[in-house]
């Protein structure tokens, strides 16, 4: 397994990984960030973490950054995660990309799935 990746710096629609910039959205699974096509918080379905429901055992929880603020998770995605018995913790962007750093650093099993912001 790689070295988990750092979130270096949020903002202006986008995230510094590691020292790479990528544009939108970001999910962070297995230890590798990638784009993340999700824009809108209200419009998130259990399709859009389609890779993570693929490999369940891969993350201890899912750590979702809804943007700005934070908004309760859409009854559909509380109940998906609630089927698959996989955590799903929920808080406005720039603090899940905080915790995701000090959780990441110290080992923990996460996938992160960060709206832009």
């Amino acid at each position: 397994m790689r070295e988990a990746p750092a979130i270096d710096r949020f903002g202006a629609g986008g995230f510094v990984v590691s020292g790479e910039r990528i544009e939108g959205s970001l999910l962070i699974l297995d230890d590798a960030a990638r784009p993340w096509s999700p824009r809108s918080f209200a419009a998130l379905t259990p399709a859009d973490f389609a890779a993570v429901i693929a490999q369940p055992a891969a993350v201890e929880f899912v750590l979702l950054g809804c943007g700005l603020r934070m908004l309760p998770p859409p009854k559909v995605l509380r109940e998906a995660f609630a089927d698959l018995r996989l955590g799903l913790e929920v808080m406005d962007t720039p603090a899940a990309c905080r915790l995701y750093n000090v959780l990441a650093s110290q080992g923990r099993r996460l996938a992160a799935a960060l709206l832009a912001v």
